[in-house]
C-alpha cells in the first residue's frame, strides 16, 4: 500500500531528473479522459491545472504550470475549457493581449497502442506577435489534444469530446532537448575556441595588411606567404592565425 503522506511529501521536493514526460497516448488516455469523467482529479490537478490558455501570453504559462511541475524548463501542459462563442458554435478565438496562436497543418489522430483505435485528435498551432495578418512568427508551440467520443470511435469520422482540450505548450529550440545535450569534448570546444579566435584575428586585418590566401585556389607546397603553412597530410595551405596576428606587434 502506498503511503499517501510519505508521496505528497516527496512531491514537495523532488529529486533532480525528476520530470513530467507523458507520451501523446498517456495524455489523452489517461489525463484527458479521466478529467473529462471526473476521476482521479486531486492527482491530475497537481499536474495539468484548469487554465484559459487565451487569458496569457505562452511566455507567461511556465509560471502557472502544475505544482508537480514547476521545476519543468521544456514543456508545459494545461486543461482548457470550450469558450462560449465555441460553445454557440462560432470560431474560436485564439488572441492573446500580444498576439495570437495560428493553427498549422491538419489534424493528426492519436491512437491507442492497445487496438490501434483512435483515442484523440491533434491540433499543433504557432503563436505570432502582433497581429494577422503582419503578425511576426515565434517558437512558441502548442499541440492541442480532444479526446474522441468512446461511443463514436470505430465510425471513420468520430465525435470529438470539444468541452475540454488538453494543451502542451513548448518553445522549439534548435539544441536537443535537455536529456540529450551534452557539455562539448575537449576537442571540440577547443576548435570552437580557434575558430572565434580566427574571426577575431580577421575582424582585426587593417586595409593594407596582406590578405589571406584564396583556398578555392591550389595552394604551393612552398612556404611563401610568413602567415601560410603546410598541413603535411593533406598538402593543404592552412591559416596561422597566432603567426598572423603575432604580426601585428614586430
Amino acid at each position: 500500500i502506498i503511503d499517501r503522506v510519505a508521496v505528497d511529501d516527496m512531491a514537495g521536493e523532488l529529486l533532480p531528473g525528476f520530470r513530467f514526460y507523458p507520451t501523446e497516448e498517456e495524455l489523452v488516455s489517461f489525463y484527458l479522459y479521466n478529467k473529462l469523467s471526473g476521476t482521479r482529479l486531486p492527482d491530475i490537478d497537481r499536474v495539468i491545472p484548469l487554465l484559459d490558455i487565451y487569458d496569457y501570453n505562452p511566455w507567461d504559462l511556465p509560471h502557472l504550470g502544475g505544482e508537480l511541475c514547476g521545476e519543468d524548463s521544456e514543456q508545459w501542459f494545461f486543461f482548457s475549457p470550450r469558450q462560449e462563442r465555441e460553445a454557440r458554435g462560432g470560431r474560436p478565438n485564439r488572441l492573446t493581449t500580444e498576439g495570437y496562436w495560428k493553427a498549422t497543418g491538419s489534424p493528426g489522430d492519436v491512437y491507442s497502442s492497445e487496438n490501434n483505435c483512435v483515442i484523440g485528435r491533434k491540433r499543433s498551432m504557432v503563436f505570432y506577435v502582433g497581429r494577422a495578418p503582419n503578425g511576426t512568427k515565434t517558437t512558441w508551440k502548442m499541440n492541442e489534444y480532444k479526446a474522441i467520443n468512446a461511443s463514436s470511435s470505430p465510425t471513420p469520422n468520430p465525435q470529438l469530446r470539444e468541452e475540454l482540450s488538453l494543451c502542451r505548450i513548448y518553445k522549439k529550440s534548435r539544441s536537443l532537448r535537455a536529456f540529450d545535450r551534452r557539455p562539448p569534448s575537449e576537442a571540440a570546444a577547443q576548435l570552437q575556441d580557434h575558430e572565434d579566435y580566427g574571426a577575431a584575428a580577421i575582424a582585426a586585418v587593417p586595409p593594407n595588411h596582406p590578405s589571406p590566401p584564396d583556398h578555392d585556389a591550389s595552394p604551393p607546397i612552398t612556404n611563401a606567404n610568413p602567415f601560410q603553412t603546410i598541413n603535411p597530410h593533406t598538402a593543404q595551405s592552412c591559416w596561422d592565425y597566432d603567426h598572423f596576428i603575432n604580426s601585428f606587434h614586430v
